[in-house]
Order: C-alpha cells, then sequence, then structure tokens
C-alpha cells in the first residue's frame, strides 16, 4: 500500500525546482527579428507560462508544461522554436503534433505571426486537405511543420516530409493527443525521428495516464505548472447590476457612461450583430463609442485599436475576438453586457483591466436568467462578485 502511495507522490505534477522565472522578453536575449514579432503581436510582456518555460524550451531540455487555456501556450512554444531552428537552412526542424486540423492552423497563424520578421516557412499538414498540395509545400521546404498526427504521419511515410533534421516535436493539447486515437500514431511518427529530438508536451490537463505515458518518450523533462489562480483576478474589483431583463440593459449603460469616461472602458458582447446594434444605439443617443468585432476587415481594426491605444476613443464595444492577449494599459474598466458563453473567457476580458498587477474595476450585467451561470463563473474562479455599489465613480 504505501508503495502505491510513494507512487502516487511521484506523479504529482509539480513544477520543477531549476525553473526560473524571466520577467521580460527581453531577458530572454532573443533573436532581435523574433523580439521584433513577439511585439508586433502585440505582447508586452511574458505571461505566466511564457516567463517559466520559453527558456527551458530554448536550453533543449524536454519540457511539459501544463497550463490553462488562454495563458499564451502556443505563443511559448512558438517562440522556443522560433529562437532555436535556423531559418537559413531550409530543412523541417520542428514539429508540432495537435489534435485538431483548426488548431494545426491556429498554431500556424500563430507561428507564421511572431516569425514575421525572419522569413520563416510553415505549413499545416491536415487531414481532409488535398495531399498533392501538401507534397507541393512540403518539397518547397518548410522550417516548421504543424499538423494533425494522421496527416503527418502519412507524410513521413511517403517520404515527402523528411525528418533527418527535426531537433524538436511538439505535443500540444497533450491530453487528447495522448488519449484518444492518436496514441499508435504519435508512438509511430517519434519513432522516425533522429535519436536525441527534444520533445515538449503542452496541456491544460495531465492526467496521470498521459503523464504516465509521457515518460516514454521524455528524458528527465523538466515540469512547469501554473495553476488557474495564477491568473490572477487580484486587484480587480468586481461587481454585478441586477438588471432583470434583457432590454433594461441599455438604460443602465447610459447611466453608467459618465463614469466610463473618467478612464477607458471596454464593453463586451457576445455576437457581431449585439455590438453592431449596441454601438449604434449608443451613438443614436449621443454617446461616443467605437466598436470591433472578427467580420471587420484588418485595416479597420487596426485604426481602431490604434485609437483606443492613444486614448483618442474612450469607450470601446468588441467580442471576444479582442479578449485574448491584446493589451492597453489605461483600462481599468470593464463591462459585461452579456456574460461571456464560455467561463474561460471571463478572465481573458476582465484581465485586459488591471493587467500584470494592475488594478481594474469589472461589472456584470446580470438578467434573471445570468443569475446561476455567474455563480458558476465565481465558483470556476472561487473568488466573490458583489452587488454594485450607488456610486460607481468612489471605487475607480
Amino acid at each position: 500500500m504505501d508503495f502505491d502511495r510513494e507512487r502516487d507522490a511521484e506523479l504529482e505534477f509539480k513544477t520543477s525546482k531549476s525553473v526560473q522565472v524571466v520577467s521580460s522578453f527581453e531577458e530572454m536575449e532573443l533573436k532581435d527579428d523574433l523580439l521584433k514579432g513577439i511585439y508586433g503581436y502585440g505582447f508586452e510582456a511574458p505571461s505566466a507560462i511564457q516567463s517559466r518555460a520559453i527558456m527551458q524550451i530554448i536550453s533543449g531540455r524536454d519540457t511539459i508544461a501544463q497550463a490553462q487555456s488562454g495563458t499564451g501556450k502556443t505563443a511559448t512554444f512558438s517562440i522556443g522554436m522560433l529562437e532555436v531552428i535556423d531559418s537559413k537552412n531550409r530543412e523541417t526542424q520542428a514539429l508540432v503534433l495537435s489534435p485538431t486540423r483548426e488548431l494545426a492552423i491556429q498554431i500556424q497563424n500563430v507561428i507564421k505571426a511572431l516569425g514575421d520578421y525572419m522569413n520563416v516557412q510553415c505549413h499545416a499538414c491536415i487531414g481532409g486537405t488535398n495531399v498533392g498540395s501538401d507534397i507541393k509545400a512540403l518539397s518547397k521546404g518548410q522550417h516548421i511543420v504543424s499538423g494533425t498526427p494522421g496527416r503527418v504521419l502519412d507524410m513521413i511515410k511517403r517520404r515527402n516530409l523528411n525528418t533527418r533534421n527535426v531537433k524538436m516535436l511538439i505535443l500540444d493539447e497533450a491530453d487528447e493527443l495522448l488519449s484518444k486515437g492518436f496514441k499508435e500514431q504519435i508512438y509511430d511518427i517519434y519513432r522516425q525521428l533522429p535519436a536525441g529530438t527534444q520533445v515538449v508536451v503542452v496541456s491544460a490537463t495531465l492526467p496521470k495516464d498521459v503523464l504516465e505515458m509521457t515518460s516514454k518518450f521524455t528524458t528527465d523533462p523538466v515540469k512547469i505548472l501554473v495553476k488557474r489562480d495564477e491568473l490572477t483576478l487580484e486587484g480587480i474589483k468586481q461587481y454585478f447590476i441586477a438588471v432583470e431583463k434583457e432590454d433594461w440593459k441599455f438604460d443602465t449603460l447610459c447611466d453608467l457612461y459618465d463614469s466610463l469616461t473618467i478612464t477607458q472602458a471596454v464593453i463586451f458582447c457576445n455576437t457581431k450583430k449585439k455590438v453592431d446594434w449596441l454601438s449604434d444605439k449608443m451613438k443614436e443617443s449621443n454617446f461616443t463609442v467605437v466598436a470591433m468585432h472578427g467580420d471587420m476587415k484588418q485595416d479597420e481594426r487596426d485604426q481602431i485599436m490604434n485609437d483606443f491605444r492613444l486614448g483618442n476613443s474612450r469607450v470601446l464595444i468588441s467580442t471576444d475576438v479582442w479578449a485574448r492577449g491584446i493589451d492597453v494599459q489605461q483600462v481599468s474598466l470593464v463591462i459585461n453586457y452579456d456574460l461571456p458563453n464560455d467561463r474561460e473567457n471571463y478572465i481573458h476580458r476582465i484581465g485586459r483591466s488591471g493587467r500584470f498587477g494592475r488594478k481594474g474595476v469589472a461589472i456584470n450585467f446580470v438578467t434573471n436568467e445570468d443569475v446561476q451561470p455567474l455563480h458558476d463563473i465565481e465558483q470556476y474562479y472561487s473568488t466573490q462578485i458583489d452587488e454594485m455599489p450607488v456610486n460607481i465613480n468612489d471605487m475607480m
């Protein structure tokens, strides 16, 4: 029995003692062109996982990193990978495997954006697409391949994807990859890689069976755990206003408008249609607002963001497109006109305010139907959301 207990203790996942926290991207001494790409992407300072894991990945050690979604995991391994590859050599040097086609493409986009100044070739190798175009893309030479296991294995077996220069294998969402039907394919891919290939395992959850499995293809891995609580809500005061029904939200927002413009505020709605509707209605009532969502052209979005960053516009209405990874220093008030559909997004939204230790206020409009979802959010983040006091200006 004690033996089992000892084994459980061994399997308990904790951050390795050797892991240091590097608090700025400059301190990482990355290639200049990579640093340019990181700032161009909108990052200002590394997140908890980035400040711990990037340097470990660059050092060449096998790494297992566990962090919730939205903590910057993709950029963590992308930055590590981009630092390590030699862009002058047009051979495949890194392989990223993920469980879904969408994720493989999303990762490709992040790599391309961060590697924008490095002239890095990255190809998404996924099922459900034309094999011929994969073969053509691979024959041109791709520094990095981001793909789903089935298609990547197929390309290796056909000898279209040459693995002899691969020095890094990344398993993203490893809990999915190692528990679903991908296990065999991943072993098969791993066997085709040069001995000593560095393995980086990234996941939001690491159940015991997955951890046990990683030991088959990692050697003395460094472990990094960032708990959800480190995605901090500290310094952000959270309130709700009971509006009873949807129709009453608009008047409530108008009552609050003067308080919004003291600083800068972001108002979140769940749909693009609602963002357009609310911004038109606010403008009709002579309130100054700007709006942004994913259907707008990129240059229009850039223009709005730029105005907001400069403080020319003070109230921004947006969908969750704005909730991840964009940082505007002055935002100290966030209003959830709609509670987010996805609890994970709550922290991304209100984490806009008071980012990296700044103070902020979040106000949630709560209809009768929202009472339970709000309670779920409180439990999920073990936090408390109080009813808003009468005078908001005292809080700002």
